[in-house]
């Protein structure tokens, strides 16, 4: 299992980590089976976004005398009431959820405590002034909570969260068919058919900037709805018109600026195994590139994937990194100092590009790859 930073947390989360949809199957215990079978993959990381208390106290169960081995990000404002999930910014509400929670998973911390689900920025600004905010920061304070995290669907909300300081993990979902489109408060429209109706040309915006922005200032990205809810994996119910493979969608949120870690939903052993093979695949099971430019409904054209097909070049310059490094400087009108850092540790730079247009040729999207070699080498100096 291969290890990643969470932005600046400090905490290394593997590169494959868990959702809780599969912990009620079976009367909850599930939650023992697959947690089981995480420790036995390396998976160290995973997300409880329900409220559900005999969920919560199956996953309690499960951690007893092994807390140290799992990284919890669990929810703030997901709350039960009268039997049922509830989302709540009630701040007696959440405070009271908050403590049932802690009972119930039998731990005096969470790695990562998750603003639940705030996907308009009237909730965002609720969030901020109505106390919830404050209740999470007092949270850091006395350590029961190490770091703050906000789960979102919604980028242009996402971006006033990262650009607030406060938020340290987005939780955020990533695909490529819901990377196309733009904000709204409405999640039902990342999925909607009558959205991909007509065909869909390169990313939105304020995904791009929110990603970049994400790596920009060391927020951490953990990944929901890697597979779109499955429906990504099946040819008839994909937005794309075309299938892609488990390792494809993993690879493909990985691949983007600030993401540490997908959350892969798993009912099952062998669901988790699943995306645990992500692990073993070949370069060739884990492209996505050329399966995204064969999409009928969907164009990437001019746009960097970030998939390196354009290597290898001759120079030995890695393209697709001196790409992502030049787009994250672009977008926040400046070199960021760790964006520079980073840069400096090539082996090669830009500047070493000699335009012979091979990787141009090899580039499933058509960019324009020398030309971005010249803006590089005019921002970084080398």
């Amino acid at each position: 299992m291969k290890y990643n930073p969470l932005g600046d947390t400090g905490l290394m989360v593997s590169e494959i980590g868990m959702g809780c949809e599969g912990f009620a199957v079976n009367g909850c215990r599930n939650t023992m089976i697959l947690l089981d079978e995480a420790e036995k993959q390396g998976i160290n990381y995973f997300d409880l976004y329900t409220s559900n208390p005999d969920v919560r106290a199956s996953v309690g169960k499960a951690l007893a005398c092994r807390r140290e081995k799992f990284i919890i990000q669990s929810h703030i404002c997901s709350v039960w009431k009268n039997g049922q999930y509830k989302r709540s910014r009630n701040l007696k509400e959440v405070k009271s959820g908050f403590d049932e929670m802690m009972q119930l998973l039998q731990t005096d911390y969470l790695d990562v405590g998750m603003i639940h689900y705030c996907d308009s920025l009237k909730d965002w600004d609720e969030i901020v002034n109505g106390g919830v905010m404050q209740f999470a920061l007092d949270l850091k304070k006395e350590g029961r909570i190490h770091h703050i995290g906000l789960s979102s669907h919604n980028p242009e909300v996402a971006i006033e969260a990262v650009k607030s300081g406060n938020i340290e993990v987005l939780m955020f979902s990533v695909n490529p068919c819901y990377d196309l489109q733009p904000a709204a408060e409405d999640v039902e429209q990342l999925w909607n058919e009558e959205n991909y109706v007509n065909p869909l040309e390169n990313m939105d915006p304020a995904r791009q900037e929110l990603y970049e922005l994400c790596q920009a200032n060391g927020v951490g990205i953990t990944v929901m709805k890697a597979f779109g809810g499955g429906d990504l994996l099946d040819a008839q119910l994909s937005p794309a018109g075309a299938a892609l493979t488990v390792n494809q969608c993993i690879h493909y949120a990985l691949t983007r600026p600030a993401v540490a870690t997908v959350l892969a939903g798993a009912h099952s052993v062998e669901q988790l195994r699943e995306s645990c093979e992500y692990e073993n695949a070949s370069d060739a099971q884990k492209d996505y590139a050329l399966a995204l430019a064969s999409f009928p409904n969907i164009s990437w054209k001019g746009h960097c994937m970030y998939c390196s097909h354009c290597a290898p070049c001759p120079m030995k310059i890695d393209v697709a990194t001196v790409t992502k490094f030049l787009n994250l400087s672009l977008a926040q009108g400046e070199v960021p100092e760790t964006v520079r850092e980073h840069y400096e540790l090539l082996e090669h730079y830009a500047g070493d590009c000699v335009a012979c247009g091979a990787c141009e040729t090899r580039c499933p999207f058509e960019v324009k790859i020398i030309d971005n070699m010249k803006k590089a080498k005019v921002i970084f100096g080398k």
